[in-house]
C-alpha cells in the first residue's frame, strides 16, 4: 500500500466524511427498507471503513486504533445527533456500528486484510 497509499487514505476520508454527512443530515436516505434496516446499513458502513483502512495499515497495533476510532466515531455521531431536533440517540446504533466494525475484524483475519495489496500489484504489474 507504499504507492498509492495517500490515494487510498484520502478515499476513506471520503468516506468517513460521507457517513457523518449521511449520520447528521435530516432526512437521509433509506436504500433498504424493512425491519431493523437501519441497523444493517450502520453495520455494513462502519464494517467497509474498517476494512478500507485496514488495507493501509497492514499491523496489528494501528488496526486496534482504527478500529477503536470508528467505534468511538460512532458513539460521537450519536451523541451529536441527540443535539438535533430531527435525529434519534439510539444505543443499538451505537451496537450496530461497533458490531461492523468486528465483523470486518474477524474478515481481515481470514485474509481480506490483504486485497489492496493484492490490487496494487496487480494494477502496478499491468502499468509496466
Amino acid at each position: 500500500m507504499v504507492k498509492l497509499r495517500r490515494i487510498w487514505l484520502a478515499l476513506g476520508a471520503g468516506w468517513v466524511a460521507t457517513v457523518m454527512y449521511l449520520s447528521l443530515m435530516p432526512h437521509p436516505p433509506e436504500p433498504m427498507d424493512f425491519l431493523y434496516a437501519d441497523k444493517l446499513e450502520h453495520a455494513l458502513a462502519y464494517g467497509f471503513m474498517m476494512l478500507w483502512f485496514c488495507q493501509v495499515y497492514q499491523q496489528h497495533v494501528p488496526r486496534l486504533l482504527v478500529g477503536g476510532l470508528l467505534v468511538a466515531l460512532g458513539v460521537g455521531i450519536e451523541y451529536l445527533q441527540r443535539m438535533t431536533a430531527y435525529r434519534v440517540f439510539d444505543y443499538a446504533d451505537m451496537l450496530a456500528n461497533g458490531a461492523g466494525v468486528l465483523l470486518s475484524v474477524i474478515f481481515i483475519g481470514m485474509g481480506l486484510g490483504r486485497i489492496g495489496i493484492m490490487l496494487e500489484t496487480k494494477f502496478f504489474k499491468i502499468a509496466e
